[in-house]
Protein backbone atom coordinates (compact mmCIF):
# COMPACT_ATOMS: atom_id res chain seq x y z
CA UNK A 1 0.00 0.00 0.00
CA UNK A 2 1.46 3.40 -0.98
CA UNK A 3 2.00 6.07 2.19
CA UNK A 4 -0.24 9.26 1.36
CA UNK A 5 1.91 12.12 1.72
CA UNK A 6 0.40 14.76 4.90
CA UNK A 7 -0.83 14.27 8.03
CA UNK A 8 -4.87 14.04 8.50
CA UNK A 9 -5.48 15.28 11.72
CA UNK A 10 -9.15 13.72 13.18
CA UNK A 11 -10.85 16.07 15.51
CA UNK A 12 -14.63 15.03 16.78
CA UNK A 13 -16.33 13.97 20.48
CA UNK A 14 -17.80 10.90 19.42
CA UNK A 15 -14.81 8.24 19.76
CA UNK A 16 -16.61 5.79 17.33
CA UNK A 17 -16.36 8.56 14.55
CA UNK A 18 -12.69 9.04 15.04
CA UNK A 19 -11.85 5.43 14.76
CA UNK A 20 -14.33 5.07 11.65
CA UNK A 21 -12.18 7.90 9.87
CA UNK A 22 -8.86 6.65 11.06
CA UNK A 23 -9.63 3.20 9.99
CA UNK A 24 -11.00 4.61 6.76
CA UNK A 25 -7.85 6.99 5.82
CA UNK A 26 -5.46 4.33 6.94
CA UNK A 27 -6.92 1.63 4.62
CA UNK A 28 -6.20 4.24 2.17
CA UNK A 29 -2.61 5.17 2.54
CA UNK A 30 -3.24 8.12 5.15
CA UNK A 31 -1.19 8.94 8.17
CA UNK A 32 -4.08 9.93 10.89
CA UNK A 33 -3.77 11.16 14.66
CA UNK A 34 -7.59 11.36 16.06
CA UNK A 35 -8.80 13.64 18.83
CA UNK A 36 -12.16 13.59 20.66
CA UNK A 37 -11.10 16.90 22.83
CA UNK A 38 -10.51 20.46 21.92
CA UNK A 39 -8.27 20.66 24.39
CA UNK A 40 -5.83 17.65 23.69
CA UNK A 41 -6.02 19.25 20.09
CA UNK A 42 -4.70 22.38 20.69
CA UNK A 43 -2.19 20.75 23.55
CA UNK A 44 -0.58 19.24 20.35
CA UNK A 45 2.00 21.21 18.40
CA UNK A 46 1.19 21.15 14.69
CA UNK A 47 4.25 20.95 12.81
CA UNK A 48 3.87 23.22 10.31
CA UNK A 49 3.95 20.58 7.53
CA UNK A 50 1.39 19.24 4.57
CA UNK A 51 -1.53 18.09 6.96
CA UNK A 52 -5.35 19.37 7.26
CA UNK A 53 -7.93 18.82 10.19
CA UNK A 54 -11.17 16.71 10.04
CA UNK A 55 -13.46 18.79 12.46
CA UNK A 56 -16.63 17.96 14.03
CA UNK A 57 -18.88 21.32 14.14
CA UNK A 58 -20.54 20.53 17.33
CA UNK A 59 -17.59 19.82 19.66
CA UNK A 60 -19.00 20.86 23.28
CA UNK A 61 -15.70 22.98 24.56
CA UNK A 62 -15.45 25.34 21.81
CA UNK A 63 -17.68 24.78 18.46
CA UNK A 64 -15.63 23.99 15.06
CA UNK A 65 -16.13 27.58 13.67
CA UNK A 66 -14.59 28.97 16.96
CA UNK A 67 -11.68 26.44 16.47
CA UNK A 68 -11.40 27.45 13.08
CA UNK A 69 -11.05 31.62 13.95
CA UNK A 70 -8.51 30.17 16.56
CA UNK A 71 -6.37 28.60 14.61
CA UNK A 72 -6.72 31.47 12.15
CA UNK A 73 -5.82 33.89 14.79
CA UNK A 74 -2.68 31.80 15.95
CA UNK A 75 -1.55 32.20 12.24
CA UNK A 76 -2.27 27.95 11.66
CA UNK A 77 -2.03 27.18 7.75
CA UNK A 78 -3.78 23.95 8.33
CA UNK A 79 -6.70 23.21 5.71
CA UNK A 80 -10.05 22.33 7.91
CA UNK A 81 -12.53 19.60 6.39
CA UNK A 82 -15.78 19.74 8.40
CA UNK A 83 -18.39 17.01 9.39
CA UNK A 84 -21.24 17.66 10.52
CA UNK A 85 -24.82 16.10 11.22
CA UNK A 86 -26.67 18.92 11.76
CA UNK A 87 -25.38 21.68 9.71
CA UNK A 88 -27.08 24.13 7.11
CA UNK A 89 -26.11 26.39 4.32
CA UNK A 90 -25.43 29.28 6.16
CA UNK A 91 -23.13 27.32 8.30
CA UNK A 92 -21.25 26.01 5.20
CA UNK A 93 -21.56 29.39 3.99
CA UNK A 94 -19.28 30.91 7.12
CA UNK A 95 -17.01 28.19 7.33
CA UNK A 96 -15.73 28.30 3.28
CA UNK A 97 -15.51 31.81 3.37
CA UNK A 98 -13.27 31.75 7.06
CA UNK A 99 -10.97 29.32 5.08
CA UNK A 100 -12.57 25.86 5.33
CA UNK A 101 -11.44 23.87 2.22
CA UNK A 102 -14.67 21.60 2.22
CA UNK A 103 -18.10 21.03 4.30
CA UNK A 104 -20.02 17.65 4.54
CA UNK A 105 -22.24 16.01 6.10
CA UNK A 106 -22.43 13.40 8.34
CA UNK A 107 -22.75 10.00 7.16
CA UNK A 108 -19.95 10.88 4.98
CA UNK A 109 -19.76 9.54 1.55
CA UNK A 110 -16.36 7.74 1.39
CA UNK A 111 -15.56 9.31 -2.17
CA UNK A 112 -16.15 12.40 -1.54
CA UNK A 113 -14.09 12.62 2.29
CA UNK A 114 -11.36 11.04 0.06
CA UNK A 115 -11.64 13.94 -2.22
CA UNK A 116 -11.80 16.57 0.00
CA UNK A 117 -9.22 15.52 1.92
CA UNK A 118 -6.37 15.31 -0.96
CA UNK A 119 -7.94 18.84 -1.87
CA UNK A 120 -6.91 19.70 1.67
CA UNK A 121 -3.79 18.43 1.21
CA UNK A 122 -3.30 19.84 -2.00
CA UNK A 123 -3.87 22.95 -0.57
CA UNK A 124 -2.03 22.84 2.21
CA UNK A 125 0.93 22.31 0.09
CA UNK A 126 0.12 25.45 -1.43
CA UNK A 127 -0.44 27.21 1.94
CA UNK A 128 2.74 26.22 3.10
CA UNK A 129 5.14 27.64 0.19
CA UNK A 130 3.42 30.61 0.07
CA UNK A 131 4.41 31.30 3.56
CA UNK A 132 7.80 29.58 2.81
CA UNK A 133 8.17 32.22 -0.35
CA UNK A 134 6.63 35.15 1.47
CA UNK A 135 8.92 34.73 4.39
CA UNK A 136 12.39 34.33 1.68
CA UNK A 137 11.15 37.83 -0.02
CA UNK A 138 10.34 39.27 3.36
CA UNK A 139 14.15 38.77 4.66
CA UNK A 140 15.48 39.63 0.79
CA UNK A 141 13.22 42.99 1.58
CA UNK A 142 15.45 43.66 5.18
CA UNK A 143 18.33 43.45 2.69
CA UNK A 144 17.70 46.43 0.73
CA UNK A 145 18.66 49.98 1.76
CA UNK A 146 16.83 53.20 2.89
CA UNK A 147 17.66 54.49 -0.45
CA UNK A 148 16.47 51.57 -2.22
CA UNK A 149 13.53 51.21 -0.01
CA UNK A 150 12.21 54.65 -1.36
CA UNK A 151 13.24 54.04 -4.69
CA UNK A 152 11.16 50.63 -4.43
CA UNK A 153 8.36 52.25 -2.86
CA UNK A 154 7.71 54.92 -6.29
CA UNK A 155 8.60 52.17 -8.25
CA UNK A 156 5.20 50.25 -6.73
CA UNK A 157 3.27 53.47 -6.83
CA UNK A 158 4.02 53.46 -11.09
CA UNK A 159 6.71 55.84 -11.15
CA UNK A 160 8.71 56.19 -14.37
CA UNK A 161 13.21 56.61 -13.37
CA UNK A 162 12.88 60.09 -14.52
CA UNK A 163 10.23 61.01 -12.32
CA UNK A 164 11.73 58.92 -9.45
CA UNK A 165 14.83 61.03 -9.81
CA UNK A 166 13.01 64.32 -9.95
CA UNK A 167 11.39 63.29 -7.10
CA UNK A 168 14.57 62.09 -4.96
CA UNK A 169 16.45 64.68 -5.94
CA UNK A 170 18.98 62.74 -8.03
CA UNK A 171 20.33 61.48 -11.45
CA UNK A 172 18.52 59.04 -13.84
CA UNK A 173 21.13 56.43 -14.35
CA UNK A 174 21.56 56.24 -10.35
CA UNK A 175 17.76 55.36 -10.38
CA UNK A 176 18.34 52.96 -12.78
CA UNK A 177 21.23 51.15 -11.18
CA UNK A 178 19.26 51.77 -8.00
CA UNK A 179 16.95 49.60 -9.93
CA UNK A 180 18.87 46.90 -11.25
CA UNK A 181 20.28 46.26 -7.47
CA UNK A 182 17.07 46.18 -5.95
CA UNK A 183 15.75 43.53 -8.71
CA UNK A 184 18.71 41.54 -7.79
CA UNK A 185 18.33 41.63 -3.87
CA UNK A 186 14.67 40.51 -4.82
CA UNK A 187 15.69 37.65 -6.93
CA UNK A 188 13.20 38.71 -9.57
CA UNK A 189 13.27 39.26 -13.15
CA UNK A 190 10.54 41.74 -14.13
CA UNK A 191 8.57 44.82 -12.77
CA UNK A 192 5.36 42.63 -12.93
CA UNK A 193 7.02 40.18 -10.65
CA UNK A 194 8.67 42.89 -8.17
CA UNK A 195 5.14 44.39 -8.14
CA UNK A 196 3.48 41.62 -7.15
CA UNK A 197 6.46 40.01 -4.57
CA UNK A 198 5.70 43.95 -2.85
CA UNK A 199 2.01 43.40 -2.92
CA UNK A 200 1.86 40.41 -1.17
CA UNK A 201 4.42 41.28 1.85
CA UNK A 202 2.20 44.05 2.19
CA UNK A 203 -1.03 42.08 2.21
CA UNK A 204 0.64 39.73 4.72
CA UNK A 205 2.05 42.82 6.62
CA UNK A 206 5.43 41.54 6.33
CA UNK A 207 7.12 44.51 4.96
Amino acid sequence: MTIQQGMIYILDDEPEMVKALDRLLGAKGFETHGFTSVRKFQDQQVPVDVACLILDVAMPELDGLELQKYLSREGNPIPVIFLTGHGDIPMSVRAIKAGATDFLAKPVDEAALLQAVRAALLESETRIKARTDTALWASRLATLTERQREVLDLIVAGKLNKQIAAELGTGEQNIKLHRAHIMQKMGVHSLAELVRVVERLEANKIS
